[in-house]
């Protein structure tokens, strides 16, 4: 059973899709990855969210991003949308946060594949114990670089 489906519209959006999936396998999240666009394979995309096992969908796109909420249409799970950057950036974030009531759709920031695979741990861990206590410590990890980095920036600078 993959916990995780990740959906990006094109092959080109595989880039930021590594950036989830680095995450996913951090916490030894299942997951799936399809490539499916919501205007020239809408009955892929279709057939995927429905017959998908999985809890929580990652959908990565850009230009008119119509993907994440597509995907939404068809499935009351979360649906967790990244915007691709491209020539201009905010079509791509615009079309993902601009759902209408009732069919909502998460949004992260540009590119930001880890963050839409942390977020998804997060929702996974509402009821599961050892994610939560494996988020615990990815947080205490990234608080500690921060003192590491911090620590090493004042001896280079000689305080």
């Amino acid at each position: 059973m993959s916990k995780v489906s990740i959906i990006m519209g094109s092959k080109s959006d595989l880039p930021v899709a590594e950036k989830a999936i680095s995450i996913l396998k951090k916490f030894d999240v299942s997951f799936d990855i399809d490539v499916a666009s919501a205007h020239r394979t809408p009955h892929r995309v279709e057939e995927l969210v429905t017959k998908s096992d999985a809890d929580v969908f990652i959908a990565i796109a850009g230009l008119s991003a119509a993907l994440p909420g597509v995907i939404a249409s068809f499935t009351t799970k979360p649906v967790i949308g990244v915007p691709v950057s491209g020539e201009i950036n905010f079509d791509a974030l615009l079309s993902i946060v601009q759902m209408p009531p009732g069919i909502p759709v998460a949004a992260v920031g540009m590119n930001r594949g880890d963050n839409a695979a942390t977020l998804a741990v997060e929702m996974l861990a509402i009821s599961d114990a050892s994610l939560r206590s494996k988020l615990a410590d990815y947080r205490k990890e990234q608080a500690d670089k921060v003192i590491a980095d911090s620590e090493k920036v004042k001896a280079d600078a000689g305080c």
